[in-house]
């Protein structure tokens, strides 16, 4: 039997974690940032993807950090890598070259079609606040074969209209994404997956999110209420299982032992 925990034994963001390393079961080579998607990767590769290859922007290939990295350049992600390249090289060989499976990435704005905004709220020009920008994210929302998303969900992030397209998902639909993709020989499909703090979010086929799983103790009325468009629905709504005694103590030991990103 399962060991879980029970719903008050874990927070929202270890749930977000957890669902989001859950959804990675099978894959084979993830492109992963630090923060939120760094520790659910991390977990998919001691859980449900221990063959997963974990591929870092600074140029790391096939690494396991030996702690929590403090950014893209902290020497703990070459720990136990397979090949430590130029970003020239990662990005021309690897990621243009179609070997990279999953593109793991955070945003600050996605609006329905999983188009993501990394670079400002407000006007470009006079911006209310200016964001770290692309870095890698574009060219791996283009071309990774699925694309993962891990964010909380409010109103100001989950919006109708994004302030600045930094990654392109879906686009306005998925009809239209597929034919500029082709047209401009991008290799991706775009976004599969969007794991927040209160569910979990597929695509369906004309390119637009839906709900299909709501986390224990989210309900229906707060996810329609931190989401800035008529929220879609599975015709049969899930609830995602919670955590595992053994997700939180990775989590908590040998992910995130300050808590930084889970409390």
């Amino acid at each position: 039997m399962t060991d879980t925990t029970t719903p008050a034994a874990f927070t929202k963001s270890e749930m977000m974690i957890v669902a989001a390393a859950r959804e990675l079961a099978g894959q084979r080579v993830c492109f992963v940032g630090v923060g939120l998607p760094n520790i659910a990767v991390n977990l998919a590769k001691r859980t449900v993807a221990p063959d997963m290859e974990l591929v870092y922007e600074a140029g790391v290939f096939g690494a396991r950090p030996g702690r929590l990295p403090l950014s893209i350049g902290d020497p703990t992600i070459v720990t136990g890598a397979t090949a430590v390249t130029s970003m020239f090289e990662l990005f021309t060989f690897y990621l243009q070259g179609g070997l990279i499976d999953v593109g793991f990435l955070g945003a600050a704005q996605i609006d329905r079609f999983g188009n993501i905004n990394t670079t400002v709220i407000g006007d470009y020009d006079e911006p209310t606040t200016r964001l770290p920008g692309s870095g890698g994210a574009c060219e791996i929302a283009i071309n990774a074969r699925q694309v993962f998303v891990i964010m909380r969900q409010s109103r100001r992030s989950f919006v109708d209209s994004i302030d600045f397209r930094t990654s392109p998902g879906n686009l306005g639909g998925a009809e239209n994404s597929a034919r500029i993709r082709q047209e401009q020989g991008w290799l991706g499909r775009g976004p599969s997956v969007v794991v927040t703090d209160l569910g979990i979010y597929h695509f369906d086929d004309d390119g637009e999110m839906r709900l299909d799983s709501l986390h224990p103790g989210a309900t229906l009325d707060e996810a329609r209420a931190t989401i800035g468009w008529d929220l879609r629905t599975a015709p049969t709504l899930e609830t995602t299982p919670p955590p595992t005694a053994d997700e939180i103590r990775l989590i908590r030991e040998e992910l995130d032992p300050g808590g930084a990103y889970t409390k």
